[in-house]
């Protein structure tokens, strides 16, 4: 005999990622999401605002979903990312993001 198992589902939640950042700072970091030991961050960083230069620890990967930010690492490496970019930042490498125009940007890592 065939026996069927019925799974509910919570209802998804729903939000806007302006949502995540309820400050008026020019740059916010909100941890919203993690999938096993990786943390998704939502970034908003303004225009004429700087994500000050920093190491990560942990290789990462950069999504502009919004706006327009220039990246610059130690390396040599400059970028601008818009819409639908996305860049690889190494770890242990200092870098810094600057904000061209008001912008959301994810950071998985």
């Amino acid at each position: 005999m065939l026996e069927l198992t019925i799974i509910t589902l919570e209802k998804p939640t729903f939000m806007n990622i302006n949502q995540l950042h309820t400050t008026q700072e020019g740059v916010s970091a909100v941890p919203f999401h993690n999938i096993g030991e990786v943390v998704v961050t939502s970034l908003r960083i303004l225009a004429g605002e700087t994500l000050q230069e920093h190491i990560s620890q942990t290789p990462a990967l950069l999504f502009c979903v919004s706006g327009e930010v220039f990246f610059e690492n130690e390396l040599g490496t400059k970028e601008t990312l818009v819409l639908g970019d996305y860049l690889k930042i190494d770890a242990m490498v200092k870098h810094w993001v600057n904000g061209v125009k008001n912008s959301q940007l994810l950071l998985i890592k």
